[in-house]
């Protein structure tokens, strides 16, 4: 393991410039991930069933197998992510209108008041944390986030 000048951090012996970015990338997102699923209650929706609210509340209604394809899951996760979902009442299932073998899931009201307080839970510590970053190295944060949301799209 080499040592980053910058950072302090170990990353992989002879990495390029793109893998030691890459690396020290995925610590970062790493531990701001677990630590904002840390903030959340035992027995508190997964992160995959947060993607999957997240989702149909924007976009709305969708079969499971494109919300699978969509969260680049298999379609037996998406499943038990689903039934879960559903048996909290977050997400409710209708027969496709077009075809009546196929579901189609949308969230319910009571997915989207807890998709709201969530959000606002995760917004608040992340605003609290940036209170104590300058102006300028928020408007780089800021400038940075069209970055990370493309290389969110290509992974």
């Amino acid at each position: 393991m080499d040592i980053d000048a910058q950072t302090g951090h170990e990353h992989p012996r002879g990495s390029s410039d793109t893998a030691g970015l890459a690396y020290r990338l995925r610590l970062a997102v790493g531990r701001m991930t677990r630590r904002l699923r840390q903030a959340h209650a035992v027995g508190d929706v997964s992160l995959s069933g947060v993607s999957v609210l997240a989702r149909l509340a924007a976009d709305g209604p969708d079969s499971p197998g494109s919300l699978a394809e969509l969260e680049r899951v298999r379609p037996q996760a998406m499943a038990s992510t689903l039934a879960v979902l559903e048996q909290r009442g977050l997400v409710g299932r209708t027969p496709d209108a077009t075809d009546g073998r196929r579901a189609i899931v949308a969230i319910t009201e009571e997915g989207r008041a807890m998709l709201a307080e969530r959000r606002s839970e995760s917004v608040h510590r992340l605003s609290t944390a940036l209170d104590e970053f300058t102006a300028q190295e928020r408007q780089t944060l800021a400038a940075a986030l069209p970055l990370l949301d493309r290389l969110a799209e290509r992974l």
